[in-house]
């Protein structure tokens, strides 16, 4: 479906549960697609736990272009597309989540679009071989629970156990995730059955 914000349309693709156990919205990196492999492993661990799953192209890919652009645009698109997607699914746990920039995107907006908890995959902790350049301070600020699953040998760095509520390190893995990408979905999988009950 295509839902319409104010900074332009974004794709939706929903996989909706009959009687969901939680919702759960998941958007891609900057020059990626909804089609990532570890966003597909999480959505199967997600709709095996009885969840609701939307995958959202942002406006930005949708148009065209492989940069997001400013921070509040996006930020705002988002919480329009996440506010429909709540009505639609009613009063359900919201878990929000992306890989690489869309992870900080969820990690940006989940206290204002009342998320229970983020699923950051590949959070890109700092721009590679620039460890100063550190974006840490959106995985502290979520105000929600935050779990990482990043790759020992992604080039954008690994966070910190310290900086989230659980970062799992998967070996051999770059910021792709896509060498087992079934291996991310086991990671995630205990935290999201805890809104699966």
């Amino acid at each position: 479906m295509e839902v319409v914000t104010a900074h332009g349309p974004a794709g939706v693709l929903l996989d909706e549960a009959d009687h969901p156990a939680f919702l759960l919205v998941l958007t891609h990196g900057s020059n990626g697609s909804v089609d990532a492999p570890d966003l597909l492993a999480v959505r199967e661990t997600a709709l095996g736990l009885g969840g609701s799953v939307a995958r959202v192209t942002q406006p930005f890919r949708l148009a065209g272009r492989r940069a997001p652009g400013p921070v509040a645009k996006q930020d705002e698109a988002w919480l329009e597309i996440v506010g429909m997607l709540r009505e639609r699914a009613g009063n359900v746990p919201l878990v929000q989540g992306g890989r690489s920039n869309g992870a900080r995107v969820a990690c940006r907006t989940a206290a204002a679009a009342g998320a229970v908890g983020v699923l950051a995959l590949a959070f890109p902790l700092h721009p590679p071989r620039n460890p100063e350049r550190t974006r840490v301070d959106e995985l502290r600020s979520a105000g929600v629970e935050v779990v990482v699953v990043n790759g020992d040998r992604d080039p954008f760095g690994v966070p910190d156990g310290a900086d989230a509520t659980q970062v799992t390190v998967l070996a051999g893995e770059r910021h792709e995730l896509n060498r087992d990408p079934a291996a991310v979905g086991r990671a995630a999988e205990p935290w999201l059955r805890r809104w699966a009950g």
